[in-house]
């Protein structure tokens, strides 16, 4: 421990003493010290003072181990710690900051709780160590390509069932639409594109993965070869019609915009569901119509140039029918059709062989021809025959008689083995005789 004679001091307080000795010693001028030190002179003179003074202590500062004027009080820190460890708890230290603000009106930088949470010893998620990826330079417009994925995650954290989100993330300028649905299949994603189009319009190009909801692994048809056209998924011909290009990605990391917007998601809007309480997917929806404007204005960035090559959706297209699920079903000769184990009748007069079944996002079914819907009914209940029953009458048993062309071979059979036998009777008895005569 140190003596009440010897000075502590910091290497920029040693080289400040050094120089003003070299004033007191005459070397150089307080103007030439204030130079060197990148002072006033007026602080020089009054560093002299004190030094005179007070000695070396008086180049010390003078709120050296006093508490800060703006220093967080003791009431403040502790409210802030059990509202991180009760109310915000797995909240990492920028988003308890963002939300101790937003919440509860308590103003504090990040990095003081996160020297807190490390104090505290309170636990929370560090971001990896990213491995070395060859950066992609964004696109350059607003719609020039979309990146589209599905996460499945406990969404609501055991407070409602498991869910997928549907995350769509602008290569440009990382604005963002997402939707919570059931599962993650042609359904949810020809839903999920609606609301994008709708609110956007149709992107240039969009980049997914190879899940089996947008690319098929079955091998084309005698038709696909003959059209030279590659076997397609609904979602991928629903897309063909509209004319979006769609990318194929070959790993994860390629796509890794999306991939990162459900990692952000996972840490924040699984937190935020939490404070709202939210443990359905038609309250996160409804909520995600609120979250996402304040999301994008936020983590949003500008388009290196200006334009929007997003195309409206034109004037008179039925989106709906296109959508939809498409199955081509064959016309039978009595003008029914046989359909996910049901069975239609068209009242309509058609000439065609084939029909085209519609499966839409609501539910309903269509059923059209050359782009005519025809008209249904849907048969419920199918006509028995009636069976035609005759008065029964004791069924005589024939049978063959012993000379009978299928009996021919066995007959000849039974009659050696008897004659065998006999033979068989008579050796015995001539045996015996001659045992009894002398």
């Amino acid at each position: 421990m140190a003596g009440k004679d010897i000075v502590i001091m910091r290497q920029g307080e040693l080289r400040r003493l050094s120089i003003i000795e070299k004033v007191f010693a005459g070397t150089i001028t307080q103007i030439e010290a204030a130079g060197i030190l990148d002072i006033s002179v007026r602080q020089i003179r009054r560093i002299i003072k004190r030094d005179c003074k007070e000695g070396a202590e008086g180049i010390i500062h003078k709120s050296r181990g006093k508490p800060s004027h703006r220093a967080i009080s003791k009431k403040i820190r502790q409210r802030v710690l059990k509202l991180c460890r009760e109310k915000y708890e797995g909240f990492n230290p920028t988003f308890a900051a963002e939300k101790l603000l937003e919440l509860d009106g308590i103003q504090i930088s990040r990095e003081t709780v996160r020297s807190w949470f490390i104090e505290e010893k309170i636990p929370y998620k560090v971001r990896k160590a990213r491995p070395h990826r060859q950066w992609r330079e964004r696109k350059q417009y607003f719609g020039e390509r979309v990146q589209i994925d599905g996460s499945d995650e406990d969404w609501f954290e055991g407070r409602g069932p498991r869910c997928i989100a549907m995350g769509y993330i602008d290569d440009a300028t990382n604005n963002v639409c997402a939707r919570f649905y059931e599962y993650e299949g042609t359904i949810p994603a020809m839903d999920s594109f609606k609301h994008y189009g709708q609110k956007y319009g149709l992107p240039s190009r969009v980049y997914i993965d190879r899940h089996s909801t947008y690319k098929t692994q079955r091998k084309r048809t005698i038709e696909e070869q003959l059209a030279n056209k590659r076997p397609l998924t609904q979602f991928g011909r629903a897309l063909e019609e509209l004319g979006v290009e769609v990318i194929y990605a070959h790993s994860p990391q390629a796509k890794g915009r999306v991939e990162r917007l459900f990692r952000t998601f996972q840490d924040r809007l699984i937190k935020e569901m939490r404070l709202k309480g939210i443990k359905t997917i038609e309250e996160a929806n409804r909520f995600l119509e609120y979250y996402l404007p304040i999301y994008n204005k936020r983590f949003s960035v500008r388009a290196c140039k200006e334009g929007n090559l997003h195309r409206p959706i034109p004037a008179g297209l039925d989106l709906d029918g296109v959508l939809c699920e498409k199955t081509e079903r064959a016309l039978r000769n009595d003008f029914t059709v046989a359909h996910d184990c049901k069975l239609y009748q068209i009242v309509d007069n058609v000439r065609s062989r084939k029909v085209i079944v519609e499966k839409r996002l609501n539910g309903d079914l269509v059923i059209s021809d050359k782009g005519r819907k025809l008209n249904y009914e849907e048969i419920t209940q199918r006509p028995r025959r009636e069976e035609v029953t005759s008065p029964s009458r004791p069924r005589m048993r024939w049978l063959s008689p012993m000379d009978h062309p299928w009996k021919k071979h066995s007959y000849k059979q039974m009659a050696a083995c008897s004659r065998l036998e006999n033979y068989k009777q008579k050796m015995a008895q001539v045996d015996k005789f001659s045992r009894l005569t002398p």
